[in-house]
C-alpha cells in the first residue's frame, strides 16, 4: 500500500473494525428462527442458517436484509413503519426485534476491535489521513463509542445518518460518496475498506481510488468478484512493515 496517494479512507464497522458482525449474526439468527418457529402462513419455514446471513442480510441496511431473507423464502409480511414496536409481525417490526437482541448482548458483553484493524489505525492516524466509518448498523456510533474508538474518525455515517439524509443504502454507493464529501476527498482519491458482498459493490460502483475486501468469512473469490482490488484477512496486513 501507497497510502500517500490517497486523500481518504472509509472503512465499514461490522467485521472490518470489529467483530460485531459476530454479534450481529446471533441476533439475526435469533430473531429470524424464533419468527419461523411461530409463523403459520405460507412459504418456506426452514430454519435460517448462516449462509442466509452472508447471501441477504450481511451489509445491508436493517430493513433491507429483512425484505430480502423473507423474499428468499416465497414469505410476505406488510411493511409497517420504522416506529412498529418489536412484536409486529411486519418488515419493520422484525427489524426493530433484532435491533433489540443486538443492543442486549452488546451492552451485556461488550465489544473489542480487532487488534490489526487498530494498527491500521494507529498507522493511518500517524499519517494525517482523515478516517470515516461507513455502516449500514443505526448503531455504529455505540459500537465505536463501546470499542473506545469514536474519536478516531472524522465522519460516521451510520444507517441513521443514511435515513436522515435520503441516502440509498449498500450495495447504492451513496453512503460512501457523502462520507469522502465530508472528509473533503474525491472518490478516486478514497479507499473503501469492506467485508460485505454488498459493500464492496458499493465501493466498486462508486468509482472509489481503491477498494480492499476484508475476508471474515464471506470468501476471496466472492469479495473480488463484486470489485474488489485487492483482499486481505486481516488489516495489519495494510500496514507497512508488518509481520501480519
Amino acid at each position: 500500500m501507497t497510502w500517500a496517494e490517497y486523500d481518504a479512507v472509509l472503512f465499514d464497522l461490522d467485521g472490518v473494525i470489529t467483530p460485531t458482525a459476530e454479534v450481529h449474526m446471533r441476533a439475526w439468527s435469533e430473531m429470524f428462527n424464533g419468527f419461523l418457529a411461530a409463523y403459520a402462513g405460507a412459504g418456506d419455514r426452514s430454519p435460517y442458517v448462516d449462509a442466509d446471513y452472508f447471501a441477504h442480510v450481511d451489509g445491508k441496511p436493517r430493513y433491507d436484509g429483512v425484505r430480502d431473507f423473507l423474499g428468499s423464502r416465497g414469505i410476505e409480511l406488510p411493511e409497517g413503519t420504522p416506529d412498529d414496536p418489536a412484536t409486529a409481525e411486519t418488515v419493520c417490526g422484525l427489524g426493530n426485534r433484532k435491533n433489540e437482541a443486538f443492543n442486549a448482548v452488546l451492552e451485556r458483553d461488550g465489544v473489542t476491535p480487532y487488534p490489526g484493524s487498530v494498527l491500521l489505525l494507529d498507522h493511518l492516524q500517524g499519517l494525517g489521513l482523515p478516517l470515516g466509518v461507513v455502516s449500514s448498523s443505526a448503531n455504529a456510533p455505540a459500537v465505536l463509542e463501546a470499542a473506545g474508538l469514536l474519536d478516531r474518525f472524522g465522519t460516521v455515517v451510520s444507517g441513521t445518518v443514511a435515513h436522515d439524509l435520503g441516502l440509498r443504502g449498500k450495495p447504492a454507493p451513496d453512503t460512501f460518496h457523502h462520507a469522502a464529501e465530508v472528509l473533503g476527498s474525491a472518490p478516486a482519491r478514497a479507499v473503501v475498506l469492506e467485508d460485505a458482498v454488498s459493500g464492496v459493490r458499493a465501493g466498486r460502483a462508486g468509482d472509489f481510488g481503491l477498494v480492499v475486501g476484508v475476508d471474515r468469512g464471506a470468501g476471496v473469490d466472492r469479495l473480488t468478484e463484486a470489485g474488489a482490488d485487492v483482499v486481505v484477512t486481516d488489516l495489519a496486513q495494510l500496514v507497512p512493515g508488518s509481520a501480519a
